[in-house]
């Protein structure tokens, strides 16, 4: 595969988190030493990814562009796309299409915080002649993402938030897909919760035998909740402060 474009989605209402999230993107809430959405860009960067494109709500943009900037202070380029109401990460990716020219994206979603570096799959997924690659975790509570169901090495189905999982695997928000994927969105309907499930899209992959997988080392958790932000904060205050490429701010 040819070079692969990044996608960071900060999306959603963050009704989880409310009332911080009343007059603030979720995305822009403190984690650590900094926002919550350098993070998921920090580790784009930090693999070479530096055509960056950042999708997020109508709201919020302005204070989103006004953080971020241009992509120069992280040495990138960023290109900021609107999703006008929150019908899913599936409708959100999709945004991408014009912006990947074609070729391939890796998507993060901006509330994942997690130490391993991302470039060695990343690697691996452009190693790919086509298809998809996701990274898994093993997590305590696998009823609150998707969960994938893993046979003899591969995934053979991806649940999402079953009452009664069938693994520990949760799906991570760190996606791999190649240029297929705004095809596979385009053909997608909503599901009972209204909304364009990026588990559809997955499982797209599954059914044409193209989804590869590998699990996530060291830490991992997403933080869109009021448990898991705290969890969040007390992690990342564990990363030392040279660790991430994050602009030095006066």
């Amino acid at each position: 595969m040819e070079r692969v474009r990044g996608v960071v989605l900060a999306g959603g209402t963050g009704s989880r988190l409310y009332p911080l999230t009343k007059v603030t993107n979720k995305h822009l809430l403190p984690v650590g030493r900094y926002p919550m959405i350098y993070y998921p860009v920090a580790k784009l960067v930090q693999a070479q990814v530096t055509d960056i494109l950042v999708v997020t709500g109508p709201e919020h943009m302005g204070d989103v562009v006004n953080l971020l900037g241009s992509g120069s202070a992280w040495n990138a380029r960023f290109t900021y796309r609107v999703q006008d109401d929150p019908g899913g990460i599936a409708q959100a990716l999709a945004l991408a299409r014009d912006f990947a020219a074609g070729g391939a994206v890796v998507a993060v979603l901006g509330d994942n915080i997690f130490d391993a570096s991302i470039a060695p799959f990343l690697r691996r997924f452009q190693g790919q002649e086509r298809g998809a690659r996701i990274l898994l975790k093993e997590v305590p509570d696998p009823e609150r993402y998707g969960v994938a169901d893993v046979r003899d090495g591969h995934v053979v189905g991806i649940e999402e938030k079953p009452a009664h999982p069938r693994s520990r695997l949760c799906v991570t928000g760190i996606y791999m897909y190649d240029q297929d994927v705004f095809d596979v969105i385009a053909t997608l309907r909503p599901s009972g919760r209204g909304e364009l499930e990026i588990s559809d899209v997955n499982n797209h992959y599954v059914r044409a035998g193209t989804l590869a997988y590998d699990e996530l080392p060291g830490w991992w958790t997403d933080a869109g909740t009021l448990p898991s932000l705290r969890l969040a904060n007390e992690l990342a205050l564990g990363i030392p402060e040279d660790a991430l490429p994050v602009p030095k701010h006066r």
